[in-house]
C-alpha cells in the first residue's frame, strides 16, 4: 500500500483528476495550501504594484493506492500537472502498513 502526496498548481486540478480516474484511482483528497520552493523570491506585478512572492498557492493531493496502482498514478499526475515551468510541483510516495475502512472493518486493498 502507498500514500501518494502530490503538490500541484491549482489550475491543473481538473487535468490531474481526469488522469487519475483514467489510471484507475478511485479516491482523492485535495487541500489548498501555500508554499515555496525554487520560485521563492520572485518579483511579480499585480494591478501595477510590484511585490515579492513569499508563498505561492498550491494544491496538496493525497490518495491511497495499492502497490500495483502506484506507478501508473504517479505517471498520470506527472504528465497531467506538467507545464515545463518552475513550480510544477512534487510527487511523494509513502509506504503504508495498513488501511482500515471504519464503516465495515475491511482492511488494506479491500478498504480502498
Amino acid at each position: 500500500m502507498k500514500l501518494m502526496i502530490a503538490y500541484i498548481k491549482p489550475f491543473k486540478l481538473d487535468d490531474v483528476k481526469s488522469a487519475l480516474k483514467a489510471a484507475g484511482v478511485n479516491g482523492l483528497s485535495v487541500s489548498d495550501i501555500s508554499g515555496f520552493g525554487r520560485q521563492s523570491g520572485q518579483t511579480e506585478i499585480y494591478r501595477g504594484a510590484e511585490y515579492e512572492v513569499d508563498f505561492v498557492p498550491k494544491l496538496r493531493l493525497e490518495s491511497l493506492l495499492t502497490d500495483e496502482q502506484a506507478p501508473a498514478a504517479v505517471e498520470a499526475v506527472r504528465q497531467a500537472a506538467h507545464t515545463g515551468e518552475i513550480g510544477d510541483g512534487k510527487i511523494a510516495l509513502i509506504s503504508i502498513d495498513e488501511v482500515v475502512r471504519i464503516r465495515t472493518g475491511e482492511r488494506d486493498a479491500d478498504a480502498l
